[in-house]
């Protein structure tokens, strides 16, 4: 031990607890006792290339799912998925389970985003709860400071717009929910198990809540145009749609007036979404976003006639 510690610049309780981070790898090391014992790797075992811990394992594979996202290549794609394939063989078989586990109960929206690397401790658990139904205990800060103890009814986990969410039921208030992982600082799995609601996805789940979620200001829009056009610049994580069945012997892509719903804390970058959409429209609520688009109008014109 001496030795090994003086070989590698550290302290004895150092090298203890490197070997056990090697065990937890599922390394096979043993101790040695006697006057000249120490540790040693079991006899014909060879280390593998590559060894990474919990939280390297995820941060790897996690960004190598986004990348593959992402419009790649097909080369680039190809290079992915083979070095994905190629991180999974040498990792211990508890951790690949663990990340298996993780890449079913997770789903992806089409807002794209540089995405960080969340707790794994937190992220796994919760990942587990959802594959197997079971209820999770988290502590949670909400975006005013509050923190509070909660159980949550999992349904899945969504990357969007750069962020990790758990969408789910709090038990507490029988209400859906989408919270944040990174305000989660604790997650410790209950005994028991609930069954996952039919209807919209995770990703829909999410998307959803933040387009009905409750701000300042409620909008309420009409559009003249298709739904492809509204969504390039309202995507659903923004705002709803009231799409209506076409009549008789229209076109179902062709324009019409939809009903567009959001709701915003603040209301001043909505004009130029609205100059941007290039389609007629008519503001129903509020009286303040209108004043703003004349606002911008007004603006405009006087910059013209400058010009």
């Amino acid at each position: 031990m001496a030795e090994l510690a003086d070989r590698l610049g550290v302290e004895g309780r150092t090298v203890r607890r490197y070997v056990y981070q090697l065990i937890d790898l599922d390394v096979p090391v043993e101790s040695v006792r006697g006057r000249y014992g120490g540790y040693r790797l079991a006899p014909g075992y060879r280390l593998p290339p590559l060894m990474l811990s919990d939280d390297e394992a995820l941060a790897v594979l996690l960004g190598l799912v986004a990348d593959r996202r992402a419009r790649l290549t097909t080369t680039e794609r190809t290079a992915n998925e083979t070095a994905s394939a190629k991180i999974r063989r040498v990792l211990p078989k508890h951790i690949a389970r663990r990340l298996d586990t993780l890449l079913e109960s997770l789903a992806f929206t089409d807002q794209p985003g540089e995405f960080d690397t969340p707790d794994a401790g937190v992220l796994l658990t919760i990942a587990d709860a959802v594959h197997h139904h079971r209820p999770v205990s988290i502590r949670y800060t909400d975006r005013d400071g509050r923190r509070s103890e909660r159980t949550l009814h999992a349904y899945g986990i969504v990357a969007h717009a750069g962020r990790w969410y758990v969408t789910g039921k709090d038990a507490q208030i029988d209400e859906d929910r989408t919270l944040r992982l990174d305000r989660i600082a604790d997650a410790r799995t209950l005994p028991g198990s609930f069954e996952t609601p039919v209807g919209l996805g995770p990703a829909q789940r999410v998307l959803s809540g933040f387009a009905t979620a409750e701000y300042r200001h409620h909008v309420i829009l009409r559009i003249h145009g298709t739904v492809e056009q509204i969504r390039a610049h309202l995507p659903a994580g923004v705002a709803s749609l009231e799409e209506h069945e076409p009549a008789a012997g229209q076109d179902p892509a062709a324009e019409h007036w939809l009903r567009v719903e959001l709701r915003a804390q603040q209301l001043d970058w909505l004009p130029r979404i609205l100059a941007s959409l290039d389609r007629p429209f008519v503001i129903e609520r509020p009286d303040e976003l209108r004043d703003l688009v004349i606002a911008l109008a007004d603006r405009l014109t006087s910059c013209t006639r400058q010009a």
